[in-house]
């Protein structure tokens, strides 16, 4: 596996071909999504093989967002198994990859410990200080989408959304559940202030 060179190659092509209206499936949140990944693979005693696998597949996690954004986990598949073996990676390894991909698809089931990793390292946000800050840049991706009206729908499907969210690695689950669930309670109130 030559990952830095797959790395450069990802980088650079989310950075350049990403549509520049995805407000929340951009360039940073897959920095974002890296950084909260290799924290829990060294938490979760992940070995370095596994974690150059995992980092892989958060580095093209959303890369299918560059064709579509309906299904762009399987297209996400489609660019791993087009682009990897140029980086030696082997089919078996793109085959582990492909599955850490298909994990963060929503409602999320991953079945082994990586796919629970980047799982949780995916909606890390909905536990941390900066929640509001980054669910406004997806709010404003829903909205130029046209899956939202307006802030009260918004609300109402983060409601929803969180309620039915869990993370899955112990790590995850004592270091983010108590803020996710702050958060949830403020959310429960606004939602519940609407008079409708």
């Amino acid at each position: 596996m030559d990952f830095k060179r797959a790395e450069t190659y990802i980088l650079d092509k989310l950075r350049n071909e990403l549509p520049k209206n995805l407000y929340y499936h951009s360039y940073g949140h897959v920095m974002d999504v890296l950084q909260a990944a290799i924290m829990y693979a060294q938490m979760e005693n992940i070995s370095e093989r596994d974690t150059i696998l995992l980092k892989t597949a958060v580095l093209f996690h959303d890369s299918g967002f560059i064709f579509q954004s309906k299904d762009h986990e399987d297209v996400g598949c489609e660019i791993v198994k087009n682009e990897l073996p140029a980086f030696n990676y082997t089919d078996s390894e793109i085959e582990i990859i492909s599955g850490m991909i298909m994990a963060t698809k929503i409602p999320q089931n991953p079945k082994n410990i990586l796919e629970q990793i980047i799982s949780d390292s995916d909606l890390d946000y909905l536990g941390r200080d900066d929640f509001w800050d980054i669910g406004n840049t997806l709010y404003k991706e829903l909205e130029v989408y046209g899956f939202l009206n307006n802030v009260e729908d918004w609300n109402r499907l983060q409601l929803k959304f969180i309620s039915s969210h869990q993370y899955f690695t112990q790590s995850a689950i004592n270091l983010r559940n108590n803020k996710k669930i702050e958060h949830l309670n403020k959310i429960i109130q606004i939602v519940n202030s609407y008079t409708t």
